[in-house]
């Protein structure tokens, strides 16, 4: 009875034990920008839960507890890789448009403007460039990090305060147009100003400038068609602005299955943020025109003349990153090849 009864003890204890144990994997999520910003956003409402159901349909043996930290809670704008290559956070959105000094070689297509419009073009092209240019890959490693997922903004216009049927129609005029997009009016005989989406507005209202380069769904934003109703769609093209990464190390060390994971919401966020982006960016400027905006779309040879009249930005910037080491003209050669492949209208080959 005694032998009896301890192996129904130890029958009862297995039956109550599972056949495994759920491991709980934890794991910090940041992001410069806010929730509200379509590629936190979705990072937040898609990529997580589809980890998460990637993983338990895997077999359940693991469990991710998400801590989030975005809008610049855990890393700064601009200093978002630092941020996951420190472990300071497991991973992130990190946006190399912010990071040129980390990522130069990601920031190509603001030196090839008037290219592609269609973001999951531009986004899947800088991909294909960093699987097979060693060096573009090289900046996402040695800042110890994973690249799972990018992301391009919808095609770059002009706002403005005065009508724009040509690009002789800019000259003498101030245009807000920060950064490498700067490049976009020189020798147009307009004047590029310094500024931000968070400062357009002012400085178009003030008189700073006349007007401002930017993307659809950031001047939506901005409400910029209240102080600038000339909407001229010049299409300089979409631009490429970062994508998700992980800490190298965690990445490394997480289970083959949950790797997988990583790896296959990241590719389904690339299509789904490209997919909804596009979406967006229609539907601003139809809002605009509603509420009364002059929506003026450049005929293709204005634009032509538009790319004609800029120096060669495209040969300057590579000089520039050759000089440093970084093999600047293969990428751009590689990216206006890629448009071409992809059925890209080529007004100027930034890369000859």
């Amino acid at each position: 009875m005694r032998r009896f009864l301890i192996a129904l003890a130890a029958l009862c204890a297995a039956a109550a034990t599972p056949a495994h144990a759920q491991q709980t994997i934890k794991l910090t999520v940041s992001a410069g920008h806010p929730s509200a910003f379509l590629w936190v956003k979705l990072l937040d409402e898609m990529f997580i839960p589809e980890v998460d159901r990637r993983v338990a349909a895997a077999g359940g043996k693991y469990k991710i507890e998400w801590t989030k930290a975005y809008g610049g809670t855990l890393a700064k704008l601009g200093a978002e890789s630092v941020a996951i290559k420190d472990g300071v956070s497991d991973l992130g959105f990190v946006s190399t448009i912010f990071e040129a000094s980390r990522f130069p070689l990601q920031n190509v297509s603001y030196y090839a403007p008037f290219g592609s419009d269609q973001i999951l073009v531009v986004t899947r092209i800088t991909g294909d460039l960093q699987r097979q240019i060693p060096a573009m890959a090289d900046a996402w490693t040695k800042n110890n990090l994973v690249y799972i997922g990018g992301a391009a903004l919808d095609a770059y216009h002009v706002w403005s305060s005065f009508p724009i049927k040509s690009v002789d129609d800019i000259k003498g005029k101030k245009l807000s147009a920060p950064g490498p997009s700067a490049n976009w009016v020189r020798g147009t005989g307009a004047v590029a100003v310094a500024g931000s989406l968070t400062t357009y507005y002012e400085d178009i209202k003030s008189g700073v400038s006349d007007g401002a380069l930017t993307f659809a769904t950031g001047a939506g934003a901005a409400r910029l068609a209240e102080v600038a109703p000339y909407v001229t769609l010049v299409n300089f093209g979409s631009m490429y602005a970062g994508g998700l990464a992980v800490n190298k190390k965690r990445f490394d060390g997480l289970p083959p299955e949950v790797q997988k994971a990583f790896r296959e919401a990241g590719a389904e966020y690339t299509i789904r943020f490209a997919s909804e982006q596009s979406i967006r960016a229609v539907a601003v400027l139809k809002q605009m025109q509603a509420a009364g905006a002059k929506v003026y779309e450049l005929p293709l040879a204005e634009r032509k003349r538009w790319a004609d009249a800029l120096p060669p930005i495209g040969k300057t910037w590579g000089a520039e990153m050759q000089s440093k080491g970084l093999p600047a003209t293969d990428v751009l050669q590689g990216y206006m090849r890629l448009q071409r492949e992809a059925g890209v209208n080529i007004v100027r080959d930034w890369a000859n």
